[in-house]
């Protein structure tokens, strides 16, 4: 499936986004970020959470495990030269997440229950003619596969099992795999059966935390190495246009390789953060867009960026064999010996459970337009379920089909923004001229 066709369609649709928007996003990050503060948040506006609390909720779903395991699985499967072309999908991903959350709003539908919702199965068929609805369902049964808990709980089971139960001989069988997916799935379902307020609270007071805690310990580890810091640069950029540490020096499979995993850290194009940023509440889809945006650079620029220096610097991906987390655990422990595990432990806690609590969401939301609002709930027990299969299989399977799903997912998620971006682009103009008025 990530053959050329996705690659064209990710980093192709980014850059025709980018260049059709005469590089709006870009140009305008700082008034993103105003809007962040909640500046020109209205209470009484149609949707379900504030502009804060959809990017941490989307964001939740996006700095997680990939952030930490994905960036470990880029560099084993890909080498260094991967986390490049993360970068390049990063920054074109910027302009596809303005394009796609802006739509988001834009065209907001309501699902049968009457309540306003958002995302690409409601944008294909509000934005669209109602012939393009089978476009619309085939996101929503893909989505709720690519929304599955099988990498957060198979990556959690395995931070604890390497880190907690075999260094103290307490078990790291498939019996404590179970238990640990078990109580992973109790305490999930805990939370995501309060629905969407809940989750955005809960989201909103943990991503500030468990990103701050991981961003201080990776920039120890990193400035614990400074003469390292240069030659992992120079690293990446090589590897990035000769291939060398993948089997057969293949630059082509370092660009997928890259792309792959960008994707599964901001997901910029797969249509996940649409549904959340669908539920802001705002009446102007612009500022929603913009909001948006910061997604991909907070996730794969920086927070991706420090996972792989920290990686590379301690030179781990070479002396090691491990895999995933595993991996990055293992940097961890190079540079802060005894405590660095069980650090990164807690913070993976943190990216894990975030992410856990803000799937199951979009499945609901998915499921909720295939079969109806009031089976849209059937999902979180689905969910919940999952995470005890996720935690007890194999990695390299669960990435394979989640990567299928993703990519799925692209195609009517980013065809659709690409047919509609005109109406994204008479609305900036619009929005854009207005602010410079209220500027001057």
């Amino acid at each position: 499936m990530w053959g050329v066709p996705v690659l064209i369609l990710l980093l192709g649709g980014g850059f025709y986004f980018l260049i059709y928007s005469r590089l709006a996003p870009l140009r305008y990050l700082g008034h993103a970020m105003q809007i962040l503060t909640g500046k020109y948040d209205d209470p009484n506006e149609p949707g379900q959470l504030r502009h804060y609390q959809a990017l941490s909720t989307a964001l939740a779903g996006t700095v997680g495990m990939g952030n930490v395991s994905g960036v470990a699985v880029a560099i084993t499967m890909g080498g260094p030269g991967a986390v490049f072309w993360m970068w390049i999908s990063a920054l074109l991903g910027i302009s596809t997440k303005f394009f796609t959350c802006t739509l988001a709003v834009m065209y907001r539908g309501k699902d049968s229950a009457g309540e306003i919702q958002g995302g690409p199965m409601y944008f294909i068929t509000e934005g669209l003619e109602k012939n393009w609805r089978p476009l619309a369902v085939f996101f929503s049964i893909v989505g709720m596969i690519g929304v599955s808990p099988l990498f957060q709980a198979n990556q959690l089971t395995q931070m604890v099992r390497d880190t907690v139960l075999i260094p103290n001989n307490i078990g790291g069988n498939f019996q404590t795999d179970l238990l640990t997916g078990i109580v992973i799935s109790i305490i999930t379902g805990i939370v995501v059966i309060g629905g969407i307020k809940r989750i955005g609270n809960v989201t909103g007071r943990l991503v500030p935390i468990m990103v701050v805690v991981y961003v201080v310990t990776v920039l120890i580890i990193i400035f614990s190495n400074t003469s390292q810091i240069i030659p992992a640069f120079k690293t990446i950029f090589y590897d990035a246009f000769t291939g060398e540490a993948v089997l057969g020096g293949s630059v082509g499979a370092v660009i997928i390789t890259g792309v792959r995993r960008a994707a599964f850290s901001n997901e910029a194009g797969l249509g996940t953060a649409p549904m959340a940023h669908g539920a802001a509440k705002t009446s102007e889809p612009v500022r929603e867009g913009l909001v948006a945006m910061l997604g991909p650079i907070i996730d794969t620029l920086i927070i991706c960026t420090m996972t792989a220096l920290a990686i590379i610097v301690t030179n781990t991906w070479l002396e090691s064999s491990a895999d995933g987390i595993t991996l990055t655990a293992h940097a961890f422990e190079a540079a802060i010996p005894i405590y660095g595990k069980y650090i990164l432990t807690g913070a993976v806690t943190f990216f894990a459970m975030s992410t856990l609590f803000a799937f199951p969401y979009y499945g609901v939301k998915c499921l909720g337009f295939v079969a109806g609002a009031k089976y849209g709930y059937i999902y979180n027990y689905i969910f919940v379920g999952v995470i005890i299969i996720g935690a007890i299989s194999n990695l390299r399977v669960i990435i394979g089909f989640i990567d299928i799903a993703f990519a799925l997912m692209a195609f009517p998620t980013v065809i659709s923004a690409v047919l509609l971006s005109p109406h994204v682009k008479r609305a900036s103009k619009k929005y854009f001229s207005g602010l410079k008025r209220e500027n001057t």
